[in-house]
């Protein structure tokens, strides 16, 4: 299968992303796993993240860090495809969902408390969380629902490995983030405009 990122994003990779984690998918239905306890173990794999990036040292935290971001991924595409596949929808569980990966983030970003202004992590967090903000109010007015962009949910997880990764690099990563992020939700609010 090719691959190609567009305006979407690293949210373009999605379906390719899905592909792989099929067998796990499959696994997870068989042994009825509920679609909650993933939504509810993203948010423990983005506080375990936040956790390191407090406490670990930055170069030494990727170490535990990306691991943790890409499990944090790894739920929030898996909890929704096994309710899916699983019969299991319920509107309690796409609460947890949108509540879990939100909740996932700013754990994840609350780590970069240690390293970072205190007043620029709470920027960042307020304008990570917009993008969200401005796909759900589609929803909510039954439009599509925008994804992607060019700082969505999987591009601020990298760019949050990278910060545990580079000694010193926390303050000039979350403007990146707080930037790409505000872009996102601009560009997601210009969709629903059109």
């Amino acid at each position: 299968m090719s691959v190609s990122i567009s305006a979407a994003g690293m949210y373009a990779l999605k379906p390719w992303y899905a592909e792989r984690l099929a067998g796990v998918r499959a696994l997870l239905v068989r042994q009825e796993v509920s679609p909650n306890v993933l939504s509810v173990a993203g948010i423990v794999f983005g506080a375990f993240a936040g956790v390191c990036l407090w406490w670990v040292p930055q170069g030494l935290a990727a170490l535990m860090v990306a691991p943790l971001l890409a499990a944090r991924l790894a739920a929030a595409n898996l909890d929704g495809a096994v309710a899916r596949e699983s019969g299991r929808q319920t509107h309690a569980g796409s609460v947890l969902n949108e509540i879990g990966d939100r909740a996932a983030e700013l754990a994840v970003l609350a780590g970069c408390l240690a390293l970072a202004p205190s007043w620029l992590v709470l920027v960042t967090m307020l304008a990570a969380s917009a993008p969200s903000w401005i796909a759900l109010a589609c929803a909510a007015a039954g439009l599509e629902r925008p994804n992607g962009g060019p700082v969505g949910k999987t591009e601020r997880c990298l760019l949050l490995g990278v910060l545990a990764a580079i000694p010193g690099s926390a303050t000039v990563l979350l403007v990146v983030i707080t930037v790409g992020s505000a872009l996102t939700a601009g560009l997601r609010a210009v969709r629903m405009l059109r």
